[in-house]
């Protein structure tokens, strides 16, 4: 029930998702009155969904808080199934606050994941890459950036089906001798652990885009401002080319003869290529599908969902887990999360 277009948006997205995943079994929860003849109309989502009534839905600009009081609201029907065990993940494009929060509180972290994290994955010049966390903790120490490390890695081994992942840590500069202690340390233990073969080293901002490693790890915040710096600066470039090309005729006729390479390139930056980010550490699989998602761009948040319950990722998760060195003594420090994106809140470490 969440999103921009919802209902329709989201069934037009499962009838996509069917022709994909004809074996998937899908828990559609909502207004089942609102849902039930619509469902009807879309044959091949009939055959994998099951309706769950939920009378009521969660705002987009209701604080987290308050969505945590609405039991009955479909988001958080969806998230009691996956915490019973009902169901392996759910998929929302609902409120992101509302659902990192539900993530967090109702299914919980995996036992060894101190701070689940949220991955998102982007093109780069090399092929897609993995960036978390995207904004779900906001301050972070050198154990944290390791299992992020661990979870980015598993990640792309299940999604974006790459047998050995190189893992970069975002930093000022490539040297061993940049960046605070924290980024240093988190460097020293994932030389020491299984993910060593596989450790780049330090990466910085425009290794992202060129695809320097395959997994790129930071804290929250400056996954966050790393995000929608790109976001801003691919408008910024699609802005330009639109005047370049319709400032002139000789522009409009240019346009016309790149229009087939323009149009590669496009499919290739397509947004909803990208559609479905991952809160990830939890005992289920939570994945956001943004509000203004179409249906291609949902039906890619469930193919995420799907490829990462089939590959059994909290298993790889686990595995590499085991392979990290015993955690050093605890520093005083002070993690304050964002509250706009569910983080942890204020916790002494």
């Amino acid at each position: 029930m969440g999103g921009d277009n919802a209902p329709d948006v989201v069934l037009d997205g499962l009838e996509l998702a069917a022709e994909r995943h004809p074996k998937a079994r899908i828990l559609l929860v909502g207004d089942e009155a609102r849902l039930a003849p619509l469902l009807e109309q879309r044959k091949r989502a009939a055959r994998i969904c099951s309706l769950r009534h939920a009378p009521d839905a969660i705002p987009g600009d209701m604080k987290p808080t308050a969505a945590l009081r609405l039991r009955n609201a479909s988001m958080r029907v969806a998230i009691d199934a996956v915490a019973a065990g009902e169901a392996s993940g759910v998929v929302s494009a609902g409120n992101t606050g509302a659902l990192m929060a539900l993530g967090k509180i109702v299914v919980k972290a995996l036992p060894e994941i101190d701070r689940p994290a949220l991955a998102a994955i982007g093109p780069s010049a090399r092929g897609d890459v993995v960036m978390l966390d995207m904004g779900a903790n906001i301050v972070c120490n050198a154990r944290n950036l390791v299992e992020f490390a661990v979870m980015g890695d598993a990640f792309a081994r299940t999604v974006l089906g790459l047998p050995e992942p190189s893992i970069g840590l975002l930093n000022v500069g490539s040297e061993e001798l940049k960046g605070d202690d924290r980024v240093r340390q988190a460097a020293e233990m994932l030389r020491e652990s299984g993910l060593a073969g596989n450790f780049h080293g330090f990466v910085e901002g425009h290794d992202i885009t060129a695809g320097t490693v395959d997994v790129v790890v930071t804290d929250g915040f400056t996954g966050n401002v790393a995000l929608k710096t790109g976001e801003g600066a691919l408008k910024l470039m699609i802005g330009l080319l639109k005047q370049v090309f319709a400032s002139s005729a000789r522009g409009k006729l240019g346009y016309l003869i790149a229009k087939p390479a323009l149009d590669q390139l496009r499919a290739f930056i397509d947004p909803r290529r990208y559609n479905g980010a991952v809160l990830i550490g939890l005992n289920g699989l939570v994945v956001k599908s943004h509000g203004g998602a179409d249906a291609v761009g949902f039906a890619h948040a469930v193919d995420v969902a799907m490829d990462m319950v089939t590959h059994r990722l909290n298993e790889r998760i686990r595995e590499k887990l085991a392979t990290l060195p015993p955690p050093r003594s605890a520093t005083a420090e002070i993690g304050v999360a964002d509250p706009g994106s569910a983080g942890s809140g204020v916790e002494l470490r």
